[in-house]
């Protein structure tokens, strides 16, 4: 069979070339030429995805048969709640995150875990021999892992490998350095990164192998490759956190078998990185007595509940103020300022604003909004919030203190952890405050800004 010829395709208008031109010769966009691979002219009636597809037929979706999806547990219990509760057969994972974070370290340890619970595994580098993988994983005390590994970058013996082996779970790392034949630019760029993530996909649902692919990401911390890469696999994984810190965040961007928004806690120590079962502990630094700027809140991440310290810097500014916030957003921190001026009489405004979510971690739903402008009070009056104090709910332009979503579950968190003295949106306030769960709680509901400051001054 002849060697399938590269073209390259214009990205707007759908024009192609036998040849790359900074500019489309149809539609005179500049720099929209993607390498693509043309089929062959000697068997038309063959390309080269008919062997990893079969042909579905028409079926009404009452007809269906739902069927749930078996879930291998990887024995990391951070991991398997971000993956919705383990490996699905079939799936594809695609794991992102900065260089030395721990993707691989992680994925290590999971294919270990998995190999001594009967799984067969497969473990793919393209960026380390098999004499260096061997040497993290005697560093991660793996000693004996049964773990079997393949250096190799090719796509077709990549394929032929799964083929052959029909592993339970493969991990491809990464998909940044796999190339295909059939394209002649170079691995990582985007038409090999399209081509080779569209071949294991279809691979993985032909076979019922489940595949993990490690992404390389940008300097602004995206995903490094086309987009259709993310829309393509099942799930999105993305690995947050300092390289100077020890803590490390897995958060689900994109979950097809289970909950968005997701998060697993790790720990990275000598031996590899550890599960961190209550998360909040990293969250809430250790005051031997409160200090002013810093109100506790209840985030929630997915479907757990965490307690989040946040700290305010309210100090005399310039002509020209600044406002600076760090794991929040920097534009609502600007509209709860000119709230808490318009509706509380609270004025920062020949003021510097700093505020900062403890631990790294990123707070982006805005029930964070009442903890920040009660530190940012508490900062500016030079007066700390009460021993065992917390604060959750949305502000609105108006000056309303509007709900937040599964209020009782964060209040029973924090209830849990020994916190005493709560404020918190009035719709929030739970039916039942004599149940157990609320016990040695005190709740002080509100409905505005200068309301909640009312009750921050009287207690």
């Amino acid at each position: 069979m002849a060697k399938e010829k590269s073209h390259y395709v214009c990205s707007d208008c759908g024009g192609s070339s036998p040849k790359w031109l900074g500019k489309c010769p149809h539609c005179n966009a500049w720099n929209t030429l993607v390498e693509s691979v043309a089929e062959s002219t000697v068997a038309p009636t063959k390309n080269r995805f008919a062997a990893l597809s079969k042909t579905a037929q028409v079926a009404v979706l009452a007809d269906i048969e739902a069927v749930d999806f078996a879930r291998t547990p990887t024995g990391h219990e951070e991991l398997d709640r971000v993956l919705g509760g383990g490996m699905v057969e079939g799936g594809v994972v695609l794991i992102g995150g900065d260089p030395g974070i721990g993707k691989s370290t992680l994925l290590l340890q999971a294919l270990d875990s998995l190999q001594r619970a009967g799984q067969k595994t497969l473990y793919v580098t393209g960026e380390e021999s098999g004499a260096q993988v061997a040497l993290r994983a005697r560093r991660l005390g793996l000693d004996g892992s049964q773990v079997k590994v393949l250096a190799e970058i090719g796509l077709d013996k990549i394929l032929a490998t799964l083929d052959a082996l029909q592993p339970d779970i493969a991990v491809i790392d990464s998909i940044q350095t796999v190339y295909s034949d059939q394209l002649s630019s170079a691995p990582g760029s985007v038409a090999q990164v399209r081509e080779c993530a569209a071949h294991l996909t279809r691979a993985a649902k032909a076979s019922g192998v489940c595949i993990v692919l490690v992404g390389h990401v940008t300097k602004e911390g995206a995903l490094a490759g086309p987009r259709v890469l993310e829309h393509m696999v099942d799930t999105v994984l993305y690995f947050e956190g300092d390289t100077h810190s020890s803590f490390r965040l897995v958060r689900a961007i994109k979950n097809r078998f289970g909950a968005v928004n997701e998060i697993g806690v790790f720990a990275m120590t000598e031996r590899g990185l550890k599960g961190v079962s209550n998360p909040s502990a990293i969250f809430l630094s250790q005051h031997a007595e409160p200090v002013p700027g810093s109100c506790v809140m209840v985030t929630l991440e997915g479907t757990r509940p965490m307690l989040v310290e946040i700290q305010a810097l309210v100090d005399s500014g310039g002509p020209a103020p600044r406002r600076l916030s760090v794991g929040l957003d920097k534009d609502r921190l600007a509209m709860l300022l000119a709230v808490l001026h318009r509706h509380a009489g609270v004025a920062c405004l020949d003021q510097d604003v700093f505020v900062n979510a403890v631990g790294g971690v990123r707070i982006s739903e805005p029930a964070a909004d009442l903890a920040v402008l009660l530190a940012i009070t508490s900062s500016l009056r030079g007066k700390p919030l009460p021993k065992g104090f917390f604060a959750f709910g949305e502000i609105g332009l108006a000056g309303e203190v509007r709900p937040a979503p599964r209020g009782q579950e964060r209040l029973k968190e924090a209830a849990k952890l020994g916190f005493s003295v709560a404020v918190v949106p009035k719709a929030n306030l739970p039916r039942n405050l004599k149940s157990k769960d609320f016990e040695g709680l005190t709740i002080h509901p509100v409905e505005r800004v200068e309301q909640a400051l009312e009750v921050v001054r009287g207690i």
